[in-house]
């Protein structure tokens, strides 16, 4: 069970995918904002009815004033990272210093496949993705910028604007496999437990699913991050809410193992309520991302009770 003085402030995030205009986009963010979340992020993958991440995120910070904005998570191998780390010092500017970035390898192989783009192993996705991280930092860095590695090589490199927030906006983390959760466990603001994936891309590996796995994660990158694990917001997504309901046809995620985690708050708003602090109070964990805005509703009682205590 985590001390007292280890227990940190519940926050709340919501993945908000689309609208059917700009004026309804602009509206729901600031529902969010108004419902008490700490940030609107965005997924980003080709397949599925989604908006593009950098546009309708600009849009948000627009619309909002306190909402922070950011991403669950880009996919590393849809962009160079210098190209991504000018867009999103731009956006950092531009929402006044509300954007949390979330970035990983790139993982689900239909999105590879569809756009025609080279899905390579995982071994290679993941050490691109550690090059990119270290880009992303050097660009955003004061002064000129060099990086030799083996998939990106920068030269002299001075690149403006700089991102508001110092050193660097805030990472978000996916963690689901050993090399995530201890790269989460260094460099992280924010870490959102997931499931493995396939080596293929095909989909989450069911066989990490259950409490044990999901408690050994969290065990995994509290050894990473040493000493700071105490400055991480842990969390994951909850992906069901209140009464059990279909999975969405373009999901590509298996939950049936995952009930006794905080993915899955079935119940009553004072049940879900008791479920997280349970996860805060006993194994840490206090930021936790509504997977879907449909249960907005639903969740929002949740959240005006326990956002910020």
């Amino acid at each position: 069970m985590a001390e007292a003085s280890d227990v940190k402030k519940f926050k709340f995030g919501v993945v908000v995918r689309k609208a059917d205009s700009g004026r309804e986009w602009a509206d729901r963010a600031r529902l969010v904002e108004d419902s008490g979340f700490e940030n609107l992020l965005m997924p980003d993958h080709f397949v599925g009815p989604r908006f593009a991440p950098i546009a309708a995120l600009s849009a948000a910070a627009a619309a909002t004033s306190t909402l922070r904005i950011g991403t669950l998570v880009f996919s590393n191998d849809y962009r160079h990272p210098v190209v991504l780390g000018k867009e999103l010092a731009t956006l950092d500017v531009l929402s006044d210093g509300r954007l949390d970035v979330g970035l990983g390898t790139g993982w689900m192989r239909e999105d590879y496949d569809r756009a025609g783009l080279s899905f390579d192993p995982p071994k290679v996705r993941f050490d691109r993705f550690v090059e990119a991280m270290d880009v992303l930092r050097g660009v955003w860095s004061e002064g000129p910028f060099s990086y030799e590695g083996e998939y990106f090589k920068i030269d002299e490199l001075i690149q403006e604007p700089k991102p508001i927030q110092k050193p660097f906006p805030k990472f978000l983390l996916p963690g689901g496999g050993p090399k995530m959760l201890r790269m989460a466990g260094k460099y992280a603001n924010y870490v959102n437990l997931t499931l493995k994936v396939r080596a293929d891309g095909s989909a989450p590996d069911e066989s990490d699913g259950g409490l044990e796995s999901f408690l050994g994660k969290i065990e995994t990158i509290r050894k990473a991050a040493g000493d700071r694990f105490g400055d991480i917001d842990l969390g994951t997504s909850i992906q069901q809410v209140g009464m059990p309901t279909a999975q969405e046809n373009w999901s590509a995620v298996n939950l049936t193992q995952q009930n006794d985690t905080p993915q899955i708050l079935l119940g009553t708003t004072s049940d879900m309520v008791e479920k997280l602090r349970f996860w805060r109070d006993t194994h840490g964990l206090n930021y936790f991302v509504l997977h879907n805005d449909k249960d907005l509703e639903t969740f929002a009682p949740v959240v005006r009770e326990l956002a910020g205590t």
